[in-house]
């Protein structure tokens, strides 16, 4: 092995881009269709191409790098495809404010002006997160990066629209929508946001026709209230059975308009009396179809009223228009009181402000037959959830599916595949390609809903509807890593679309990634503020130590507080290591090639401890890995690596490598290289850069490239609970000798004698580990005995019935010692007393504020565990 000298301290940005850019000059990411190699897929979550990277996306890909940098050890053919969404509303909303700064309005271009605009944005600003995803590390294979509107992409889109059209499951309806104002266009049930806002309750008086006698209604909607229809009562109602079948004038209006009666009515809301406005609210669309009303739409696309209300209110916002109605309903003596009411508002996830339901001629998907199977292959296992509790969410979802509005009033997406003809709107045409005499037909002008196409990713990444090498290799995928707050949007539209199109699942298993929130719990975002650039955290840590800690913070299915103190754990880590290796590396010698057979030769007890302890680790690492518990195998292999290792193993052959016995340091010497190998490869899908640096410097000549290094194997043969029984003894007795010392201000440099009182056996256990304790203790002299009395001015640890006495005269000041405890212990009984005072002081309790009482609790609880401590040291010198 020879190698040049690793430098002095690790300083990231000197390696992560040298060996990114390696990776890809040989081409290590690329996947092969054609290979006899078993294969291992994942599909990205394609990042809208408006995207910038994020602490979220940063665990999110951390993950599928993990797992596909993991599969190309094991030596599978790893295929993890990039590629971004178009994401219709949002980038159709950056172009028109790009456009609106040149001064430039959207209604003032026609459709293939508008896209030539946003086709150039996408170029210009589209490619910033892709080049982000490479700073990170990720291992995707950038020959296959797919974008949502790529020809072949679109075409895959298309065909899907036509064969679920020719099957009836796709259908034009004039029916009630979500409706976003800003960007005027239909949205899912899924993109509205519900938040409770501090509104009113007004309570209108509509008068019976012909009749001295009002209906009260309470409304939270005064303007909706010029395209009601009816006014509905619950058929049980007692008070209101002698009005059933009359009609009251609609107020403002004069419209006539039926008082029915429907189920749907609750007797105890408000005055029992309801007003049912069919075009603008779901519950009262329903009872329109089932009473057969009249559907009033009084609102533009803008949700300014339009002229199917009284020309005073015609043009005005909704907000406008509701201080118009409440005023006039007021001044004619119809408003009967207003309440103050909180009431959950749906907003646009876009648009950030409350939608609309309206009526507009919309395309929808039935999705009763699509989703059944998809359904069925969760709940049978085909497809596993990590963690599994989202089944449940999964599962009421999808057993209350409601059709789909898949068309958007966008021009930037995929135009629908539907021609109406010219002459004859009836004749429709549906095709991938158009009709031959597109001269004579019109296209639709919607576009689908996002989620309409990247519900085919999985396969249309690897050239569906064409049955190519690629989707034969590659699909099904193995696993998707997403965020649970998609799984309606797209993991259950992903299955569905397997059963449907491909008769076989999408993914073998879905991993869902905890939400990571700040200290105050909210989900760490780039619109509130709270979400630190990723950018920044690389600089001031390093990508790996970014990686790992971000890891080692995100236990499965819990949400995690975002925290710097796990990234300096991970920096912190990526330097302990560094320094081991360098220490191992400054104790092998140049051109040294006596590696030897640790089969065949007589290794130490500690060698046989370290080499158990890395057998087990590896069994317990790929067993988390197993389980997708990404943190918990952080920490297994952390432990080994920081503590059996780095602590303890690299101390105990300390001794050899600075003896004489050359035998004794290359078996030494060997078992190190084998550790810190092995720890290297299982930390590379973590920490890809520090390790492949490392790598290079303690790697056999012909070894590989890490990336591409065989993957480690549980080697059985090396478990030995013998010798980690022995060492974890020694380990006991080093602890406690080094914690008295500690407490008792021993200095380092000071050598303390040892007295133990035990029998012939742990006599013989010491005495064969006398020099580790004396290097690793610090211990002078050892003394033993089965009827040795405690000496003087000694201090006492008890470890395996072992009753050890450490001399301490000579080395401290024990009076001063002594003094300095009881003053401690005096000071720490004060300040108790103070606390207790407060915390029994009900008035500081239920008044002062919630964190200051906490802060004292906390106070008292650190001082009562340092008085134990404290105590119990002075108790050793009594």
């Amino acid at each position: 092995m020879s190698h040049p000298t690793l430098e002095k301290t690790y300083v990231p940005a000197r390696v992560e881009d040298k060996w990114y850019d390696h990776w890809l000059e040989k081409n290590y990411f690329h996947a092969n269709a054609n290979s006899n190699k078993e294969p291992y897929s994942i599909v990205i979550p394609p990042p809208n191409v408006t995207g910038m990277l994020t602490v979220g996306h940063v665990l999110n890909n951390t993950i599928q790098d993990l797992l596909i940098r993991k599969a190309r050890m094991e030596g599978k053919e790893a295929c993890w495809v990039p590629g971004t969404d178009h994401a219709s509303i949002a980038t159709e909303a950056k172009v028109v404010a790009m456009l609106q700064e040149k001064g430039i309005k959207k209604s003032d271009l026609s459709r293939e002006e508008f896209l030539e605009y946003a086709w150039e944005w996408k170029e210009k600003y589209g490619g910033i997160i892709i080049r982000q995803l490479k700073k990170l590390g990720c291992s995707c294979d950038w020959k296959r990066e797919r974008f949502t509107m790529d020809d072949g992409y679109t075409k895959a889109v298309l065909s899907a629209f036509v064969q679920l059209y020719e099957k009836g499951l796709i259908y034009k309806g004039y029916r009630l929508v979500n409706w976003c104002p800003v960007s005027k266009s239909a949205i899912s049930d899924e993109e509205v946001i519900h938040q409770e806002v501090n509104g009113h309750l007004w309570y209108f008086r509509y008068p019976v026709t012909e009749s001295d006698e009002y209906l009260v209604v309470a409304t939270t909607r005064p303007e909706t209230m010029l395209g009601d229809t009816a006014v509905a009562i619950h058929p049980d109602d007692e008070r209101f059975q002698h009005l059933i079948g009359k009609t009251v004038t609609l107020p403002l209006v004069g419209r006539e308009i039926p008082i029915i009666t429907d189920a749907y009515v609750d007797p105890e809301f408000g005055t029992g009396c309801v007003k049912v406005t069919p075009a603008h609210d779901p519950n009262d669309f329903a009872m329109g179809e089932r009473h057969d009303l009249e559907f009033i739409n009084i609102m533009n696309d803008d949700a300014s009223l339009n002229s199917n209300v009284p020309d005073k209110y015609v043009g005005l916002s909704r907000e406008d228009a509701r201080k118009a109605v409440v005023a006039d309903l007021k001044s004619e003596g119809l408003l009967d009181k207003t309440e103050d009411y909180v009431n959950k508002v749906g907003y646009s996830e876009r648009g950030r402000v409350p939608i609309e339901s309206y009526m507009s001629e919309q395309w929808f998907m039935k999705m009763g037959d699509l989703a059944k199977p998809a359904l069925d292959a969760v709940n049978n296992g085909e497809i596993k959830f990590h963690p599994e509790h989202w089944t449940k969410t999964y599962n009421h979802w999808m057993e209350n599916i409601k059709d789909w509005c898949i068309s958007r009033q966008l021009w930037w997406g995929h135009q629908i595949p539907v021609w109406i003809h010219k002459e004859d709107s009836k004749n429709i045409h549906v095709s991938v390609d158009g009709p031959d005499d597109p001269e004579n037909w019109e296209r639709d002008p919607d576009v689908l809903d996002t989620w309409a196409s990247s519900w085919l990713w999985p396969m249309a990444v690897h050239t569906w509807p064409e049955d190519g090498d690629d989707l034969k290799k590659f699909y099904p995928t193995d696993a998707l890593v997403t965020g649970p707050d998609i799984i309606f949007f797209w993991v259950a539209r992903m299955i569905m679309t397997g059963y449907e199109f491909m008769d076989d699942l999408p993914f073998k298993d879905v991993y869902f990634t905890s939400i990571l929130r700040d200290d105050t719990g909210r989900k760490l975002s780039k619109s509130l503020g709270n979400s630190p650039d990723p950018f920044d955290l690389f600089d001031e840590y390093g990508t790996d130590a970014v990686r790992f800690g971000t890891l080692l913070m995100a236990p499965q299915g819990l949400d995690v507080l975002f925290s710097k103190d796990r990234l300096e754990i991970g920096r912190n880590f990526m330097n302990k290591l560094w320094n081991a290796c360098r220490f191992i590396q400054m104790n092998v010698p140049e051109d040294w090639s006596n590696e030897v057979d640790l089969d065949k030769e007589c290794l130490e007890i500690s060698d046989k401890w370290i080499l158990s302890r890395l057998s087990k680790t590896i069994h317990d690492y790929n067993q988390q890995l197993d389980r997708f518990h990404f943190n918990e195998a952080a920490k297994v292999l952390y432990e080994f690596t920081w503590s059996d290792f780095c602590d303890w193993y690299v101390e105990i052959v300390k001794m050899r490598f600075y003896g004489d016995n050359e035998s004794k340091a290359d078996i030494a010497r060997t078992v190190a290289l084998k550790c810190i190998r092995t720890v290297l490869s299982l930390l590379h899908p973590y920490s890809p850069f520090i390790t492949e640096e490392l790598w290079s410097h303690f790697k056999t000549n012909d070894a590989p490239d890490l990336i591409i290094a065989p993957w480690p194997d549980k080697e059985s043969g090396l478990a030995n609970d013998g010798a980690e029984k022995e060492i974890a003894l020694l380990q006991e007795v080093v602890t406690a000798i080094r914690s008295i010392r500690s407490r008792m201000n021993v200095p380092p440099s000071k050598f303390s004698d040892l007295v133990v009182r035990c029998d012939d056996h742990q006599s013989s256990f010491l005495n064969n580990h006398v020099d580790l304790l004396k290097s690793l203790a610090h211990i002078g002299e050892m003394t033993l005995g089965e009827s040795i009395e405690k000496p003087s001015q000694s201090a006492t640890a008890v470890v395996g019935g072992m009753e050890m006495y450490i001399l301490l005269g000579g080395l401290v000041d024990l009076d001063h010692e002594k003094a300095r405890m009881e003053k401690r212990i005096g000071e720490i009984n004060r300040l108790i007393g103070i606390i207790n005072g407060k915390l029994s002081n009900e008035n500081f309790v239920n008044r002062a504020p919630e964190q200051v009482v906490e802060k004292e609790r906390s106070n008292l609880e650190k001082l009562t565990e340092e008085f134990e401590k404290v105590t119990a040291n002075l108790e050793m010198l009594q």
